[in-house]
């Protein structure tokens, strides 16, 4: 099952990665790699709690709320809004690929997707 959600993952990643290109916004070669993690900032959160860290790392990694940029963004016509909203789809993609699911507010590790990291020893 883990194989077949992170398939799913990569073809959506793939289907935004195609969308990003063909953008009419045009920046230098060397910003996109930062566009493309910057929601990671959201992970400053984590220095004042837990659970405020969970709170915004969730936000800025919700394909809901990456939807809710895109789509308003597309009906008005503003390319940044566009770009945003498939800039943190994308990335909300690539981090699932990986493992990193939405954040339980007991800390970094505990995901939607599971436990991150090396396991615990007792």
């Amino acid at each position: 099952m883990k194989k077949l959600l992170q398939s799913e993952e990569l073809a959506q990643l793939a289907i935004t990665l195609i969308a990003l290109y063909f953008q009419p916004v045009h920046i230098a070669w060397w910003a996109w790699p930062l566009l493309f993690l910057s929601p990671d900032i959201s992970l400053l959160g984590y220095l004042i709690n837990a659970r405020i860290g969970a709170i915004i790392y969730n936000l800025f990694h919700h394909k809901l709320f990456a939807i809710c940029i895109l789509v308003p963004g597309y009906f008005i016509h503003n390319d940044i809004a566009v770009l945003g909203g498939l800039l943190v789809f994308g990335h909300s993609c690539f981090d699932r690929v990986w493992g990193y699911g939405l954040k339980y507010s007991d800390g970094f590790r505990h995901t939607h997707l599971g436990i991150i990291g090396k396991a615990r020893v007792k």
